[in-house]
């Protein structure tokens, strides 16, 4: 029982950091793949600062990884599990 209350925290963790419609727009985003934060801007007309608090949400909660190339930060969804919940909401919603 354990186990399953671990578990749950993590989904209920989850889908509080995608309790967002911003979030949710930067996750479809991400579904087709990693993009840079400048990519992510222009295809989503966030502001910068919303879009960096977003983001820091998004990894606060395990939900997507970034790596650095120089001054550029790309963003990717962290996990295949992830990735396969977002792919269902992608093709119902995006």
């Amino acid at each position: 029982m354990k186990v399953m209350e671990e578990n749950a925290l993590k989904a209920a963790n989850f889908l509080k950091g995608i309790a967002s419609q911003h979030r949710l727009v930067i996750l479809c985003q991400l579904v087709g793949g990693e993009k840079s934060v400048t990519q992510l801007i222009e295809a989503t007309s966030l502001p910068q600062t919303s879009m960096s608090q977003h983001l820091s949400k998004l990894k606060e909660e395990n939900i997507v990884t970034f790596r650095r190339d120089h001054r550029t930060l790309y963003y990717s969804i962290k996990n295949e599990a992830i990735l396969k919940i977002m792919d269902v909401l992608y093709h119902e919603f995006c």
